[in-house]
């Protein structure tokens, strides 16, 4: 199961509008609205009013009402995860599919494990769970990247702009005037291609290195975890995990960028 965003995301703002958008408080406000214009009673209204006003008041800064709220946005937030995994997955191979299920399977291993260990408190294991979900949606996305570029590579024929460079090169050598210049301007094209070809190969390369590199560390995690002695150790891996994958996520942009114009 995914874990939930941090709750100090969540601002006065955010559980306000829970409590007045649900079908109690509106249940309740409605029929005090009604019984009062029923009953012609002016003073049932005012009270309903004054009653919501100190209940939007208080109610969304108190503990009790924020933890009943957070169940509700927790359960919301995980089901949201889940359907937008499940269609990331669905554009993948299966054979993509398979390791991101295995991926995902090994982090709630290393979550529980985690659990488990006396020298994690909760609130502090918390963050470090929040960044293994995000090490596995940004594993999903990689791949998805990934498998979009080896489609593209796979469909270029980088043989024949290569024999079409070399034609273009024999032609300067033996045109002259508009020819010879259509020729170069031709040639430094195919040029331009195959050097953004070989950038977005290189990138291929580079992700699906990333991504064995999130595995083996998924794995390794699994296997220190229970002798870890602090949740420090086990954010250190974590955070140098990440930092590679924005890395590598940044290039991904700038290649999406030579793909748009090449």
């Amino acid at each position: 199961m995914a874990d939930v965003p941090p709750k100090e995301d969540r601002t006065t703002g955010v559980y306000a509008r829970r409590v007045f958008f649900n079908p109690y408080n509106l249940t309740l406000l409605g029929a005090c609205g009604f019984t009062a214009l029923a009953t012609g009673d002016a003073w049932l209204a005012l009270v309903g009013a004054g009653l919501e006003a100190i209940w939007m008041l208080f109610a969304p800064d108190n503990p009790i009402v924020r933890r009943y709220v957070d169940q509700h946005l927790d359960k919301e937030a995980i089901e949201e995860q889940a359907k937008k995994r499940e269609e990331q997955l669905r554009s993948l191979a299966r054979s993509e599919q398979v390791r991101c299920q295995a991926l995902m399977t090994k982090r709630w291993e290393i979550a529980r494990l985690a659990a488990d260990n006396p020298t994690f408190g909760a609130e502090l294991l918390r963050g470090e769970v929040a960044k293994l979900d995000r090490l596995v949606d940004n594993f999903i996305d990689l791949a998805r990247t990934n498998a979009r570029y080896r489609e593209y590579i796979d469909r270029e024929d980088v043989g024949e702009i290569e024999r079409l460079a070399k034609s273009y090169e024999r032609e300067i050598q033996t045109a002259k005037g508009d020819a010879q210049d259509l020729a170069k301007k031709n040639l430094g094209i195919c040029r331009a291609r195959l050097d953004r070809l070989k950038e977005i190969r290189e990138f291929i390369d580079r992700a699906a290195g990333q991504l064995e590199l999130i595995e083996n560390s998924f794995g390794l995690l699994a296997d220190q975890i229970v002798s870890m002695r602090s949740p420090g150790e086990l954010s250190g891996q974590l955070d140098d995990l990440i930092d590679g994958v924005e890395a590598v996520r940044q290039t991904a942009r700038e290649e999406a960028k030579l793909l748009a114009t090449t």
